[in-house]
C-alpha cells in the first residue's frame, strides 16, 4: 500500500500545479496537521481514496470549517484494508490555544483509549502532529515531543509513526529515523511511503 503523507506546508505540485496523474499509484493520504482546510478539501475531491487527518496546533479554524471529504481520526483507531491507524493531533502547549497539550494532558488522552487499543489489539500506524520526545523533536518548548508517544511505540511496536510539526527546514532534522522496529517519518510538505501489508 502506497501512502502519501502531508504536513505543515502545502505542496504546489498537489494543488496549484495539479495534474490528473499526480496521485497515480497512491492508495491512502494522511495529513499530520497544520494544513489549510481548502487544500485538503481539494485533494479529497480529486483523489479517489481516503484522506485521513489529525489536527496541528494551528488547526483550530477546522472547528468552523473542517476539510470536506476528509476523515478525522483524532482519538480513535481507524482501520483501512486491515491496517489499524491511531490518530493523536496537537502540539506541546506553549500559548494555550486549542490543540495544544501538556505532557500530562496528552497522556490522559492516550489513557482514555485503553478500550479501543485493547479491542483492536494495538495499532499498525501512529499518526500525530508532534514527534515523540527526544526523537527528532525541537529543543524549544513549542516543538518538544510527547513522552507518551514513546511509550505507545515501545508497547505496541507499530510499523510506522507519522508526524509533522518540526519543519525540515528548521535545521538538522532527519526525514526518517527508527525507534526500535518502528519507522518514524516526518511528513513535512509531502512524502511517499510504501507500506508492506500484513500477510
Amino acid at each position: 500500500m502506497r501512502i502519501l503523507v502531508l504536513s505543515d506546508e502545502p505542496c504546489k505540485l498537489l494543488w496549484e500545479y495539479y495534474r490528473p496523474e499526480t496521485f497515480k499509484g497512491i492508495d491512502l493520504i494522511i495529513s499530520c496537521g497544520d494544513l489549510p482546510a481548502d487544500y485538503l478539501t481539494f485533494i479529497a475531491t480529486v483523489f479517489r481514496g481516503p484522506v485521513l487527518y489529525v489536527h496541528g496546533n494551528h488547526d483550530a479554524k477546522y472547528d468552523q470549517k473542517p476539510p470536506e471529504g476528509c476523515i478525522c481520526i483524532e482519538d480513535e483507531i481507524f482501520t483501512y484494508k486491515g491496517v489499524r491507524i491511531l490518530g493523536l493531533g496537537g502540539s506541546h502547549k506553549y500559548n494555550g490555544t486549542r490543540w495544544q497539550f501538556t505532557q500530562k494532558e496528552m497522556t490522559k488522552r492516550v489513557r482514555r483509549l485503553w478500550y479501543p487499543l485493547f479491542r483492536n489489539k494495538g495499532f499498525d500506524i501512529l499518526v500525530t502532529h508532534s514527534p515523540a520526545f527526544g526523537v527528532q523533536d525541537g529543543k524549544d518548548w513549542a516543538h518538544q515531543g510527547f513522552r507518551v508517544f514513546n511509550e505507545l511505540i515501545e508497547k505496541y511496536q507499530p510499523k510506522l509513526f507519522l508526524y509533522g510539526h518540526v519543519h525540515l527546514n528548521y535545521g538538522d532534522h532527519a526525514r526518517e529515523c527508527r525507534i526500535g522496529n518502528t519507522l518514524c517519518v516526518n511528513g513535512f510538505e509531502r512524502y511517499v511511503i510504501d507500506y508492506k501489508m500484513p500477510q
